[in-house]
């Protein structure tokens, strides 16, 4: 007799999250725990039961330390001489969302699945978003 329960019927909520003076691990640990929906008691590891995440007030995140000039962000073509490195602080400069997008990124598995957890992630810089439509609750993480 299979006692196994899967929440494959799960409903899946949108949720605003400010990242206003918030530490960029800390905040980007708690973002991939609602995307993989880890804070539900209907968890299933192998299917997408978490809430979709809608982070304003990006470029306010902060580092501790000294993270901002020794963290390096690094890409590679695949050629020779085609690696590229980037600091943080460069990068917070460049494009503040792209740093919260791949430390949250990292920390989702690394198949198909983390990608469509992926695409549930909406990052922005300011205070204004476009998902009112949507009817997101606010979440104090």
């Amino acid at each position: 007799m299979k006692k196994t329960r899967f929440f494959n019927s799960e409903e899946r909520k949108w949720v605003v999250i400010d990242a206003r003076d918030k530490v960029l691990g800390r905040l980007s640990c708690q973002i991939a725990r609602i995307l993989q929906g880890k804070n539900k008691p209907t968890y299933t590891p192998n299917f997408l039961c978490g809430d979709k995440v809608i982070v304003i007030n990006a470029d306010h995140i902060r580092v501790t330390g000294n993270k901002a000039q020794q963290k390096v962000y690094d890409k590679y073509s695949g050629y020779p001489s085609g690696r590229k490195e980037i600091t943080y602080q460069r990068l917070a400069e460049k494009n503040p969302t792209k740093v919260l997008y791949l430390a949250v990124k990292r920390m989702l598995p690394k198949n198909w699945l983390g990608k469509r957890m992926a695409r549930s992630l909406k990052i922005y810089p300011g205070q204004t978003h476009l998902h009112e439509a949507q009817k997101p609750e606010n979440i104090e993480v």
